[in-house]
């Protein structure tokens, strides 16, 4: 019985492994490139109806779309206009409010129209407010009714969905399908947590368009984004490098009510700089406080350690503009720092908008170089500075510096630190050991704003050959970081530097020897090339400026012997290094070229003694708006921006304290350029920007005559003034 009930089990079990095994009948495969071009089709049928078109009329000239090799920044064609064509819009609400990107009002044109799938007419057009953070402008026009597309909450958005770029453009039926662009999300939390990252094609046709998904909702609103520069035209130049941005469509509907009633968005501003220049590997310390800004009435510090915003910890520097970038004037934060070994906590610290730009105090000496201290030795004292005024003369050694209790000074490094902490009009104590009976004295001096002068001649030697002092013996022949960590370029631990070795020993078969001279190095890793100048006196024991050289337009970077001709006398007398690197296209400098020049600039400060208080970017035509934006966009590398001929282009960023930045602009009466040069040396004015301008009378394009050159070489050997 028992064996009877088991096989019939088996033989069941069997059967049924024998159905399930028996091939099913033919099924037609899906077409899967069917399918998805009918979702996206659908998903884009969705949206069609809240997808407008906007045209705009006069306004004045502005920069248009970079063409590609073109000058970065560069100012437009006489005549040509921005936002001639049309572009797109959103709808975002139904009683007639479109959204759009602030990029194409950039010229802030007369008229702008906007047509609206169903209805033929064009209708007329207000701008109401702009959010100057995310670069979106809200647009009224006279309807009622407007459909409203559904969004994507940001909670459900993820990594690798489909994105499709909506746009109108050309087609002058509003009722026909947008343009559209496939691609996926490819990062969120982009542009210092602002925006979404996708490869869908966006471009200045569908700025103001919807990113949208699959399933017909949107995503965000289509605008051209960099996390390196700001304003209506940041990150146009890069709109066919692969990659574009969209704000969260969630984001545009929290402000909405705010722009609706009129007043421009801001972005939240704290008002602090970081004490170093690494975003991502340290904890940030406050470098300086703004004047008049948020965290100066909050009372932080310099020297604060940021340790959480809002209870988010901030373990580097970007992850606290991934916090703070998102937020508005007028938001409150809390923040808590470290503050000589205690946690403090302030909250309610309400953000500004603008903050009072920091400007440069002045003291009025230049210090000796390559000194190792204690105290700084003065070289030269300017005329009628506080400096002078408190009694400062040559050869004086400053040993103490700061407010009613000066610091001791050790060095040059320390003494320009104690500078940045200060601000035009404070008064300050100095004590100094004088040269001429050794006498220790306290004089009182009041700072002053930076001048706008240039000494007429400098005073040599300018340094006391001494840089090498007290540094350790190389253990290997290339070292182990070629980027000095002293702000001053003092190298560590550096190898490759001739006379790195221990002189002490005399032992000359132990050092290594130094090229100087007309050189040409390459990167066969990275495919670079560059030229460089070494003065025939090099001495790694003297510290060195270098001047990185920007050729012009369609040179090729051929011009490096006779540039090196130009410095040469200067560079022996005055210690500089000249180098010039090479654009990679005959048209010219391209802004995505910055960071490998930064890299070749980083390998030569691994193999000279180099002084960064004086490298330079210096340009013509061209170079110089290369120089202009590698200056800008390498802060923690440049100190100098020295431009002929060339203008500004793109907004500059805030002068901050401890990424000093200073300018030499030079044009001919005659340049074509010059209204636009000059306007550029106004806004660096504004941002309070140091700014030497020299206008060069009879000239056009040319290059210095010989009294603006002159003048030049004494600035860039005064970088370090203090």
């Amino acid at each position: 019985m028992l064996r009877t009930v088991f096989s019939a089990r088996l033989w069941a079990a069997v059967a049924a492994a024998l159905v399930c095994a028996a091939p099913a009948p033919a099924q037609p495969k899906p077409d899967v490139n069917e399918a998805t071009e009918k979702a996206m089709k659908a998903a884009s049928a969705k949206v069609a109806p809240a997808v407008v078109k906007i045209e705009t009329a006069g306004g004045t000239e502005t920069i248009v779309e970079p063409k590609k090799g073109g000058p970065p920044g560069a100012p437009p064609p006489k005549g040509v206009r921005k936002g001639v064509g049309p572009t797109t819009g959103l709808v975002v609400s139904p009683d007639g409010f479109v959204v759009s990107s602030a990029f194409n009002f950039a010229n802030k044109p007369s008229d702008i129209f906007v047509t609206v799938p169903g209805n033929p007419q064009r209708l007329v057009a207000k701008i109401v407010a702009t959010d100057t953070t995310r670069m979106l402008t809200l647009l009224k026009v006279d309807a009622k009714g407007l459909p409203v597309p559904e969004g994507m909450p940001k909670a459900d958005v993820e990594i690798g969905a489909w994105s499709l770029s909506l746009g109108r453009t050309l087609d002058n039926n509003a009722d026909h399908p947008p343009s559209m662009s496939a691609g996926i999300i490819s990062a969120t939390n982009r542009i210092w947590g602002k925006a979404y990252q996708t490869d869908a094609k966006t471009s200045p046709v569908n700025y103001g368009g919807p990113l949208i998904s699959i399933d017909g909702r949107v995503f965000g609103v289509i605008v051209p984004a960099s996390s390196r520069a700001e304003g209506e035209t940041a990150g146009v130049d890069v709109y066919d490098g692969g990659i574009g941005f969209a704000v969260p469509f969630e984001d545009v509907m929290k402000v909405l009510p705010r722009l609706k009633e009129g007043k421009d968005l801001k972005r939240g501003l704290l008002g602090i700089t970081p004490q170093t220049a690494d975003t991502y590997n340290v904890q940030p310390v406050i470098g300086s406080v703004q004047p008049d800004s948020a965290a100066a009435r909050a009372g932080l510090k310099v020297g604060d350690k940021v340790l959480e915003i809002n209870g988010k910890p901030i373990p580097n520097y970007s992850a606290l503009q991934h916090v703070m970038g998102p937020l508005y004037e007028g938001d409150e934060i809390s923040i808590k720092v470290l503050r000589d070994g205690k946690e403090i906590e302030i909250k309610g610290i309400k953000l500004s908008g603008t903050v009072t730009a920091y400007v440069n105090a002045f003291f009025g000496v230049l210090p000796m170089r390559d000194d190792p201290g204690p105290g700084v030795e003065v070289r030269y004292v300017y005329p009628k500075s506080p400096a002078d005024a408190a009694g400062i003369k040559v050869g004086d050694r400053i040993m103490k510096f700061g407010g009613a209790t000066p610091l001791p000074i050790q060095n040059r490094a320390a003494l320009l630190a104690a500078l940045q902490r200060a601000a035009p009009n404070a008064e300050v104590k100095v004590e100094v050991k004088r040269k001429a009976d050794g006498k220790v004295e306290t004089l009182t001096a009041k700072l002053v704003p930076a001048p706008e002068d240039v000494p007429e001649k400098l005073p040599l030697p300018s340094s006391a050959g001494k840089a090498l002092e007290g540094q350790p013996k190389p253990k290997d022949p290339m070292p182990k970081d070629p980027f000095p960590k002293d702000p001053f370029g003092k190298p560590e631990e550096c190898g490759t530097c001739a006379g790195a070795q221990d002189e002490k020993k005399g032992d000359k078969k132990d050092k290594p020897k130094v090229e100087t001279g007309f050189v040409n190095r390459s990167d066969a890793a990275l495919g670079r090339e560059y030229w460089l100048y070494i003065p025939d006196n090099y001495d790694p024991n003297v510290s060195h400026g270098l001047l990185v050289w920007f050729h012009k337009a369609g040179d090729g970077g051929k011009d490096g012997e006779k540039m090196s001709k130009t410095f040469r006398e200067f560079a022996e007398d005055h210690h500089f290094i000249i180098m010039g690197p090479k654009a990679s296209g005959n048209d010219g400098w391209v802004p995505r070229e910055t960071e490998a020049v930064v890299q070749d600039v980083k390998t030569v400060f691994g193999q000279y003694t180099i002084d960064r208080t004086r490298v330079i970017a210096h340009g013509q035509g061209n170079g110089g708006q290369m120089a202009f934006y590698t200056g800008f966009n390498a802060r923690d590398v440049f100190r100098g921006v020295c431009a002929v001929g060339a203008a500004l282009g793109n907004p500059p960023k805030d002068n901050v304290a401890n990424q000093p930045l200073s300018f030499f602009i030079a044009a001919g009466d005659k340049d074509p350029l010059l209204k636009d040069i000059v306007e550029g040396r106004d806004l660096l004015k504004e941002k309070r920007f140091p700014v030497i301008y020299r206008e060069m009378k009879e000239s056009g394009k040319e290059y210095f005559d010989l009294k603006t050159f002159e003048e030049f070489l004494n600035w860039a050997d005064s970088l370090d003034r203090i």
